[in-house]
């Protein structure tokens, strides 16, 4: 679970990365995804939906979400940004606009109402489901997003215009460093309040935040990124941060607390989507009546009282898709190994983040009764017992011990014939490998892939795998007789056995 952390906790983070900017360790965010439902209050029939975003270009945008009545967006770029808009047809016969989505009565709940595939609710619901897939470029300038339902445009039937703006959380996402030497990398969300004010020394609406987060081991879509799929985070376990007010400051004056909130925490090695949902509701109390500031009954805003609390406006299914830079150390046998920085030993610490380029030394160690037999995966296979990696994206390097034969016992020679259950050598095990990446065996050193990629093997054995993707790619999934999204499977080799790793950029 990721902790919420306001201004001042940035601050102090962003204090320590400058002190000693060499402890920062890194990871690579792929992309982010914002899928939302979003209640139509403007109290007439919407006949379509924009999302406007500053500041990118039409080729930024990876895919859109089209299983609503209004299908597939149409998307044109601005001298200053690009508008992705979902609209109704015109029936130039009957002079109206074929598609609506109904306004939605005050007070009632749409949670998971507003799908087309939940046809007894979804055409009264008065809420649609619309989202948008970004490429993530860290250079790109700070950005707004802006949000409007499209009505007809009583002066010009037959035309669509945007009315307002509809509150909806648009999250920013960044790598952060940590606070201490050796921890991992700190992923950063930052939510902007969605609504300006009328005028620069006026605050503008305000509107409750509640925030849910998880971290998963795999890639997200954003076709997944729905109400009803169990991968959102939205039960009480899984609240981030309770409640907090969003709301446009005056350009001179306020704290800069209610018109940025930061929520971040450290990404665990095993994590390669963080997805949260942030829900916006209507802040239903009182407004300073010169400045139209929230007045809390608890003064602070951090907790509202029961009249306060509005109706749901919109609930922002979002995911940002990233790979931390980590060194993870398999083995097999029994040995350890340590790294010459002395963040790893495994034994005991078996993986932990890096700074992307860093070059490690690891140095295996046989226990008593065992001796190294060679290292695979991210070290060049080689019988020394040491090795050098370079750590870019999550590399695995393979260490495999074997039993000592100067100290089992022996048996000599026999013979011939026995009698029936040993094993036969007439298996094999092939792995190919679609896209970039490398496949290793766990629990021998029979597959190094992509330099040992088949080996003969006992019938009926058992072997693990495990598939670790190039940088710029991640694994997608296994096919063949390993199957799944789980980067490890174990297969189990009879006759001649194929598997095939998939990874993508």
């Amino acid at each position: 679970m990721f902790s919420r952390n306001f201004r001042a906790a940035a601050l102090a983070v962003a204090a320590l990365a400058v002190a000693a900017p060499g402890r920062a360790q890194t990871a690579t965010i792929y992309g982010a995804l914002s899928n939302f439902d979003v209640a139509n209050n403007t109290g007439h029939h919407g006949h379509g939906f924009e999302v406007e975003i500053e500041g990118i270009q039409v080729e930024d945008i990876t895919y859109t979400f089209s299983t609503q009545r209004y299908g597939a967006p149409k998307v044109h770029s601005t001298p200053t940004s690009v508008v992705v808009r979902w609209e109704s047809p015109y029936d130039a016969a009957t002079g109206a606009f074929t598609l609506t989505t109904a306004p939605h009565e005050a007070g009632a709940t749409f949670a998971g109402t507003c799908y087309q595939w939940n046809p007894t609710t979804y055409d009264a619901a008065g809420c649609e489901h619309f989202g948008v897939s970004l490429a993530y470029n860290p250079n790109a300038p700070a950005r707004r997003t802006l949000y409007r339902w499209l009505v007809e445009d009583a002066a010009n039937p037959g035309t669509l215009v945007g009315v307002g703006l509809v509150p909806v959380a648009a999250p920013i996402y960044s790598i952060q460093p940590p606070a201490r030497a050796g921890e991992p990398a700190v992923l950063a969300m930052d939510v902007d309040a969605p609504e300006p004010a009328e005028a620069p020394e006026l605050y503008g609406d305000a509107q409750w935040m509640k925030v849910f987060a998880r971290q998963l081991p795999r890639e997200v879509t954003l076709d997944e990124l729905v109400a009803d799929n169990a991968i959102v985070p939205q039960n009480a376990a899984q609240i981030e941060s309770e409640w907090s007010i969003v709301q446009a400051e005056p350009a001179s004056g306020g704290s800069g607390n209610r018109r940025r909130h930061r929520n971040q925490g450290n990404l665990d090695p095993t994590t390669r989507s963080v997805v949260r949902r942030i829900e916006l509701y209507r802040f239903s109390g009182s407004y300073d009546p010169l400045t139209h500031e929230a007045l809390c009954a608890d003064l602070t805003c951090s907790t509202p009282a029961a009249d306060e609390v509005g109706e749901l406006i919109s609930a922002q299914m979002t995911a940002v898709n990233v790979q931390a830079d980590t060194l993870t150390i398999a083995k097999t046998g029994s040995g350890d190994v340590e790294s010459s920085d002395k963040v790893l030993s495994c034994g005991g610490k078996c993986v932990a983040p890096y700074n992307a380029g860093t070059v490690v030394t690891l140095t295996a160690d046989a226990n008593s009764g065992s001796i190294f037999s060679g290292w695979n995966g991210a070290c060049v296979a080689s019988t020394t017992p040491t090795c050098t990696v370079t750590v870019r994206g999550a590399v695995t390097a393979q260490a495999t011990f074997i039993a000592d034969p100067a100290r089992s016992g022996g048996g000599g020679g026999g013979g011939g014939g026995g009698g029936g259950g040993s094993t036969t050598s007439n298996a094999s095990l092939q792995v190919k490998i679609n896209g970039k990446g490398a496949v290793i065996s766990t629990t021998s050193s029979a597959i190094s892939c992509g330099r040992q990629c088949s080996a003969s093997l006992p019938s009926n054995s058992s072997i693990t795998l495990q598939a670790s993707p190039d940088p710029g790619f991640v694994f997608v999934n296994w096919t063949g007789a390993c199957t799944g999204t789980a980067p490890t499977c174990t297969v189990r080799v009879t006759g001649q056995t194929q598997v095939q790793a998939n990874f993508k950029k």
